[in-house]
């Protein structure tokens, strides 16, 4: 079969027509709101366990992971309503579930190697969140799991070679890497 140079050019046209497409639909969901609160909850949280007292830390991300939820929550729900497919209600039910499940796997995996310090435990579930994400995006859409890799290459980074400015180094590289993320998903794409 030979295609001429135009239907060629239309067929390459038509491809940059439905990433085009895509991506809009990407951008007009809850992903980059999801990344932004969740970016901005690491920024504050993680500057604060650097700086601050335990007890007042755990105030400062118990307050900042409900008002990141809530706040990722709701406006999730009202750009859902923008785009809804049949059967949302049960993927939506599947992605708790699988959430759940992984969260109850990393306490378990965390109860049995038994870390031996808080930059440990938080390293292990920062990876467990990025697997779970990565998850996520190879059932969702491929766009969302690359991010997932330098995420997990900071924390590792700072874990290995900044042990004593771990959780500042989260918060900015890490949290601001999902800043980043959002904010050039939300307005770029």
């Amino acid at each position: 079969m030979n295609i001429s140079p135009k239907e060629a050019e239309e067929a390459l046209a038509s491809i940059h027509n439905v990433t085009q497409k895509t991506r809009h639909s990407i951008a007009a969901g809850g992903a980059s709101i999801s990344l932004i609160a969740t970016g901005i909850v690491w920024l504050i949280g993680f500057t604060a366990t650097q700086f601050l007292t335990a007890p007042l830390v755990v105030w400062i991300w118990i307050v900042t992971s409900i008002v990141g939820s809530v706040f990722a929550i709701f406006m999730g729900l009202r750009t859902g309503k923008r785009v809804r497919i049949t059967s949302s209600a049960m993927m939506g039910k599947r992605i708790a579930i699988f959430w759940v499940l992984l969260a109850l796997f990393a306490a378990a995996a965390i109860a049995v190697a038994h870390p031996t310090d808080g930059k440990q435990i938080t390293t292990l579930i920062i990876l467990f969140a990025m697997i779970g994400q990565m998850g996520m995006g190879l059932l969702l859409s491929f766009s969302a799991t690359w991010w997932t890799v330098p995420v997990a290459a900071v924390a590792l980074i700072g874990y290995f070679f900044a042990p004593g400015w771990f959780y500042l180094w989260m918060g900015l590289l890490g949290g601001g890497v999902m800043i980043a993320l959002g904010l050039y998903i939300r307005f770029r794409w």
